[in-house]
């Protein structure tokens, strides 16, 4: 049993056994009826830990005193970690991470949707975990966050930063030096373009202020060693643009696509700027499968390349094709899974809320030489519609992988009236798949599923969920 100390303020509860991981990823302890979640611990720890909220049937900690580390402990391998908001699990053992993703998907789907999670497969891990994202995004600032080693320093400190947000402030920004998220040369573009700023007098935006020369820094690879760039400026003269991107292309000259864009609005998203292409192509290549896609500034891309490639492989498998089905592929995105899924069904149709995904979609069958894909823009409960379903037949597979908020309660809707023999639903988050689940649950049975791994060190996991209709 734990009792409380009390110094000043602040509430210590003392020698807490941590047993279990939440799904947002902090260790659970329980101190007495209180359930504690502490940030930073790993099941099997037994800490002191300090209260920093305090609701009625729960508390959030972060942990004062480590007495006994578990044995799923390991040494974090970034120097930026407990500050980075990326990479939380670094100081836990890579099978345990995969162990308890697997229990969080699973206590989500029964707890939630009442599922009988006996048909679980084990989960896929990731054949890497470092360096296996394609894209990543940094942020310029003229106010650098400071740990306590800078405070503790001489007057004078450089206060730019080029790096990532640090978690709950929007307006402070880590100064980046090595990220194990993304391969060369993703490290020495990002710090040689730091370099250059500070040498030649680009100002880093004021993220409060809204003023600036340098806003974001977006940098995509692809697993054929293209290399994509493109830097977003604020309130640049065009001498100072022109300046950085011909460093760039003297520089780098690995660089397939050197791109820029002049954002002035107040938040960071590029969906509605130009996008001005300063050298090479406006585009990369990925490849999997045999299959080329073409990815632009825009485009959305599966950002673990190698591990998108096993995801959609058993998408394919749940999916049983035999050759003559019609598929329909909900939020197709891209149409990465629709293209992939292509040469084993009749025909395919994709439907995707943005546009230029929609573009790309249709350019990256083209460019497959896939004549047996349709695709349409727009929101998904307003294009899937009985008039759309009579026009195009109704599917015997459909393939969804919606965002986190999980599908619209229409398009559940829909599809419990068209009634696919088999539903292969991929998503992102456990806990809204089971909220749709629940009600598909009324016509479809889980035959299978299968949680895939594809953010190593965070608590993010995939699963893919197999649904055949009850004859």
């Amino acid at each position: 049993m734990s009792r409380n100390k009390r110094s000043g303020t602040v509430t210590i509860l003392p020698e807490l056994q941590i047993i279990d991981i939440a799904e947002e990823g902090k260790g659970v302890a329980k101190a007495d009826e209180l359930v504690v979640f502490v940030d930073k611990a790993v099941p099997g720890d037994i800490v002191d830990v300090k209260v920093v909220k305090k609701k009625k049937n729960f508390a959030e900690a972060v942990i004062e005193k480590l007495h006994t580390a578990s044995d799923l402990r390991t040494d974090p391998f970034c120097a930026h970690f407990g500050t980075c908001g990326g990479c939380k699990w670094q100081h836990m053992q890579y099978d345990a991470q995969l162990h308890f993703k697997q229990k969080n998907v699973e206590a989500a789907l029964q707890r939630l949707a009442k599922i009988d999670t006996s048909v679980m497969e084990p989960i896929l891990g990731s054949a890497e975990n470092k360096y296996y994202r394609n894209k990543l995004e940094y942020t310029f600032s003229n106010k650098r966050w400071l740990d306590q080693g800078d405070m503790d320093g001489a007057e004078g400190l450089e206060m730019n930063a080029l790096g990532f947000h640090v978690p709950l402030r929007f307006d402070k920004i880590l100064d980046i030096n090595h990220c194990y998220l993304q391969a060369e040369p993703s490290n020495t573009i990002r710090n040689h373009v730091r370099a250059y700023a500070l040498e030649n007098g680009l100002s880093f935006y004021d993220l409060r202020n809204h003023e600036g020369d340098l806003r974001n820094l977006i940098i995509r690879t692809s697993s054929n060693g293209e290399v994509m760039i493109v830097v977003v400026f604020a309130y640049a003269e065009q001498g100072k643009v022109d300046g950085l991107m011909a460093d760039l292309q003297q520089n780098f000259p690995e660089i397939t696509s050197l791109m820029y864009i002049m954002n002035q609005k107040k938040n960071d998203t590029i969906f509605d700027q130009e996008v001005i292409t300063y050298a090479g192509r406006d585009y990369i290549f990925e490849e999997m499968n045999g299959l080329k896609f073409k990815i632009g500034a825009k485009s959305f891309y599966q950002t673990n390349s190698l591990q998108a490639h096993e995801l959609y492989k058993i998408t394919k498998e749940f999916a049983g094709f035999k050759g003559d089905e019609l598929v329909y592929d909900l939020y197709t995105g891209a149409g990465t899974i629709a293209n992939f899924v292509a040469g084993s069904v009749r025909q395919v149709v994709g439907v995707e809320y943005v546009p230029t995904a929609i573009e790309d979609a249709k350019f990256n069958s083209q460019l497959n030489g896939i004549d047996n894909t349709l695709f349409y823009a727009g929101d998904m409960k307003d294009i899937l519609t009985r008039d759309f379903i009579a026009e195009h037949g109704k599917p015997d597979v459909v393939i969804t992988d919606p965002p986190r908020a999980g599908m619209h309660a229409d398009v559940v809707e829909r599809l419990m009236e068209m009634e696919a023999e088999k539903i292969v639903y991929v998503s992102c988050n456990a806990a809204t798949q089971a909220r749709d689940l629940a009600i598909l649950k009324e016509k479809y049975e889980v035959s299978r599923i299968k949680p895939v791994d594809m953010f190593p060190h965070t608590q993010h996991v995939e699963n893919v969920v197999l649904l055949t209709l009850i004859k």
